[in-house]
């Protein structure tokens, strides 16, 4: 029987450990003197405040969590943890709203990168900090949940590619406890991460902006405490080190770990999902790279390649730098970029969209019944790395496609109806929902979300945490079916 105060015992417990981790960007505040301090103690106070009170008032009704239970408590979770982070932008940054500042928790616990906010260099670096570095807690966040719960409720990505994985992949989990799962991929995430500290550091950036970068890179956000984003550097060294470790980060990082395991990088490369994912990335950097400098957007192809590398590789990987208004490029090429980001990254990464598995079945199953009109009686099944896929799964990747195509259709049809542009509804609808951030229009690499009204807000609110939590995870809650018995 599932018992909803079990979980809110579970939740208290996150949210004590979400204000402990609010002693980073306090601390950085505490040592700057900055005006933001105040606002930081004070969340921090009733951040963990409500967290005791909730798991004392529940503490007697902790027990084992049955999968029903896991459904309330991811909802309940990413919803709750963004209302506490955004009581220090509320109480820090003057004239903020409650919906703007939720947008901005939001986006930056999802990764998504989406911002309400602009000059963000005369911000206390308190707040810049603590943006990114909620980031860097949704990425890992992301990663367990992608890894180690969702494929155990049976609606997560990572499941998809045990089949075509070599080892422990095999396995429903990467070891044979969750909590040791967690920890590996923990571990993992920490190493890259302070690679990724050092290199930013190494090329260039301050300590304090290489700290907020890494943890935008890692979580694949991108979230700048500057308004220019990495224009602000125009450094080609800058730009090199992000777009490794966006790449890096857009590969499963349970891979990496298995990797590690085994001390061998052949599980990267027998993987179709990442051989994939490599692929597309660099052939559409191929692509607009020629066609940018074909149209003469920029005087040589040098300029051109440069641009396209980091800009593609932002926007594929949902992370949403950029270093130029790419915006002011013919459509095809950011258009190209934008539906790039709706499925490149790898299941298991801290990328966001429907995941390159799931392209890769849903072409594969196209293939297969075109060649069943030809010969209807033909044995073809939909195979991955070596290994036959089962029905139930393909059932499962087309459930989940019609979904998000209804998703999609009916947010932008809600922005449609509130006034804007269908331009800018349908692109804000992409980056949010696919967590990439910047869409194009009056939410394009140059502008922000500030100008939207508060229902449209919302409405992209929404988009961010349901592209989140695999649609699935979030839209299963409010189905009558769920709550009854």
């Amino acid at each position: 029987m599932s018992s909803p105060l079990a979980v809110v015992a579970l939740v208290g417990r996150m949210v004590v450990l979400f204000a402990l981790l609010m002693g980073v960007p306090l601390a950085f505040a505490l040592a700057e003197h900055d005006p933001a301090e105040n606002a930081f103690l004070v969340g921090t106070a009733i951040t963990f405040g409500c967290g005791v009170l909730m798991s004392l008032a529940t503490r007697r009704f902790r027990r084992e969590l049955q999968p029903r239970d896991g459904f309330v408590l991811v909802g309940l979770t990413w919803l709750t943890l963004p209302a506490f982070g955004a009581i220090p932008l509320l109480l820090a940054i003057p004239g903020l709203s409650v919906t703007d500042a939720y947008f901005e928790s939001m986006s930056g616990f999802t990764a998504t990168g989406a911002t309400v906010l602009s000059g963000l260099d005369a911000l206390p670096l308190s707040v810049n900090v603590w943006r990114c570095f909620m980031m860097l807690i949704g990425g890992l966040g992301i990663i367990v949940l992608a890894v180690a719960i969702l494929p155990l409720l049976g609606v997560g990505g990572a499941q998809l590619f045990k089949a075509e994985t070599a080892g422990p992949m095999k396995d429903a989990k990467l070891t044979p406890r969750i909590a040791e799962t967690a920890r590996g991929l923990w571990a993992v995430y920490f190493v890259v991460s302070i690679a990724c500290f050092f290199a930013y550091r190494w090329a260039g950036m301050s300590w304090a902006d290489a700290f907020m970068h890494m943890c935008t890179t890692m979580g694949l956000g991108g979230f700048s405490s500057h308004d220019l984003s990495f224009g602000y550097w125009n450094s080609p060294t800058i730009e090199i080190v992000a777009v490794v470790f966006m790449m890096l980060s857009g590969v499963s990082f349970a891979l990496y770990f298995v990797a590690w395991k085994q001390r061998s990088l052949r599980v990267l490369w027998n993987n179709v999902e990442v051989r994939a994912f490599y692929l597309v990335v660099l052939g559409t950097i191929a692509l607009i790279s020629i066609y940018l400098t074909v149209n003469g957007v920029y005087p040589d192809f040098e300029q051109s390649f440069r641009h396209t590398v980091f800009h593609v590789v932002s926007i594929a990987t949902t992370t949403g730098y950029a270093s130029y208004d790419y915006a002011q490029w013919p459509l095809f090429a950011p258009l190209l970029m934008i539906l790039l980001g709706c499925f490149a990254t790898c299941a298991g990464s801290t990328g966001g969209g429907i995941k390159m598995v799931r392209m890769i079945l849903l072409l594969k199953q196209s293939q297969r019944e075109l060649v069943r009109i030809v010969h209807p009686n033909v044995v073809n099944p939909v195979v991955i790395g070596g290994s036959a896929v089962s029905p139930r799964v393909i059932q499962s990747v087309i459930a989940y496609m019609m979904v998000y195509g209804a998703s999609l259709v009916a947010l932008t049809m809600l922005l449609l109806f509130s006034g804007l542009d269908v331009v800018t509804a349908f692109t804000a609808v992409i980056a949010c929902v696919n967590n990439i951030g910047p869409g194009l229009g009056e939410v394009g690499p140059a502008v922000n979300y500030g100008g939207l009204s508060d229902f449209q807000i919302w409405v992209c609110t929404f988009g961010m945490l349901l592209g989140r939590l695999e649609l699935l995870a979030v839209l299963v809650l409010f189905t009558p079916q769920f709550w009854r018995g």
